[in-house]
């Protein structure tokens, strides 16, 4: 044998090695184990019934004061005090600013001096009538005279009553000089300061007032949405709120104001298709300021029988719309779905679930088609119904 050559102790040296290797490979398979199964997992569900509930439908809006008020200098003159600080609360009838008066008193003197001046002429004038009146009857004065007592007596009372307009026209001006507050509200900063001259060649801007005790506002359903609103709704008045932010401490607070809708215009806007539409909504602690962007939640109606879900409960992929349901072995099951009306707290299914169906709404994370689940039902709390009544979206006159 060559030294290339193997020499059957060399042989089968390896062929014992590699008889070794495979039984420990086959030992170590013997030894992996099937993984377990998980546990099942713990997750909230609502029944669904298709039943009557509250419909609201959800818009952007934006407020406006219900009453803007300029305040402007509808005579001239030296503006002489300012009775408010800026941005103060006002009430109708109280005082805002003050014009020099000098100038329109002594007009409403003049007026009153030539009133009393021809008042007096007057008298004469009728004592010369009354004198010469039987004159003239006995033919003892000439008929001409009496006749020009008359027109002269006649024409005194002409001037008496344009008197009397030249006095209420001055007292008219006098009064514009005291500038007072023509509505409650907010005023707004002063435009013109103390000592500046107002009113010559225009109404001089002064300030500003809003009443925001009651806002509007107004938003812009789309013309299928109102045919919707009005073909479904069941009351004449529809009920409507809005949510703002809170303040300081309570900024992931919201705070509901209630109102109803009193206005819908009638055209349709042809560049959006929409129609513009008004709410009144109570603002009694000045919570929402005009120029506000805010959500508007109007009431339809109860009639229409649905199946309503939780928004957070459905899923979307490529092949749509879905949500976890529990079937009669606890497992999870994809179910696809159709959904129609949405709000922030519900969503209505048109097709794809039926009564008595339980929709997974937590642990959605965890939840695969087929995975062991232990259902805990929560619709007494966590159902639409449920929810609703927690954020007061039925009407009083819906609960009864």
């Amino acid at each position: 044998m060559s030294q290339m050559g193997i020499s059957h102790k060399q042989l089968y040296t390896i062929i014992l090695s590699v008889s070794l290797l495979l039984l420990s490979g086959c030992g170590e398979e013997k030894q992996i184990k099937a993984p377990k199964a998980p546990p099942p997992l713990n997750v909230d569900t609502v029944t669904v019934q298709k039943k009557k509930f509250p419909i609201w439908m959800q818009y952007t809006g934006m407020t406006k004061a219900v009453s803007d008020q300029e305040i402007r200098a509808r005579v001239s003159g030296r503006l002489e005090k300012r009775f408010f600080e800026d941005g103060a609360a006002v009430k109708k009838g109280d005082k805002l600013f003050l014009i020099e008066q000098s100038e329109y008193q002594s007009n409403l003197d003049s007026a009153r001096s030539r009133k009393e001046k021809d008042q007096a002429s007057l008298v004469l004038a009728n004592a010369d009538v009354k004198r010469y009146a039987p004159l003239v009857k006995e033919g003892l004065a000439a008929r001409s005279t009496l006749e020009q007592y008359e027109a002269k007596r006649d024409a005194l009372i002409a001037e008496i009553a344009a008197d009397d307009a030249a006095i209420r026209n001055a007292e008219l001006e006098l009064s514009y000089t005291l500038i007072t507050a023509p509505i409650s509200g907010q005023v707004s900063d002063r435009r013109v300061d103390v000592g500046n001259l107002v009113g010559y060649g225009e109404s001089t801007l002064l300030t500003t007032i809003v009443k925001t005790d009651q806002i509007y506002t107004y938003f812009s359903p789309s013309e299928s949405d109102v045919h919707k609103l009005y073909k479904f709704r069941s009351r004449k008045d529809l009920p409507a709120f809005i949510e703002v932010r809170g303040q300081g401490e309570d900024i992931f607070k919201r705070k509901r104001l209630d109102g109803i809708v009193d206005f819908s215009n009638n055209i349709v806007d042809p560049l959006t298709s929409t129609v513009a539409m008004r709410a009144t909504i109570e603002n009694k602690d000045q919570t929402v300021y005009p120029g506000t962007f805010v959500y508007i939640n109007v009431f339809v109606t109860d009639q229409v029988a649905l199946i309503m879900v939780p928004p957070q409960s459905i899923f979307e992929d490529q092949l749509g719309k879905f949500v976890y349901t529990v079937d009669a072995n606890n497992t999870a099951k994809r179910t696809s779905v159709k959904t129609a009306l949405s709000s922030r707290y519900y969503t209505s299914i048109a097709s794809g679930l039926n009564d008595n169906d339980k929709v997974v709404i937590s642990g959605l994370v965890k939840v695969k088609e087929g995975r062991l689940l232990k259902p805990k039902d929560m619709t007494d709390t966590k159902g639409i119904a449920a929810v609703m009544k927690e954020h007061d979206l039925i009407p009083e006159e819906v609960q009864k």
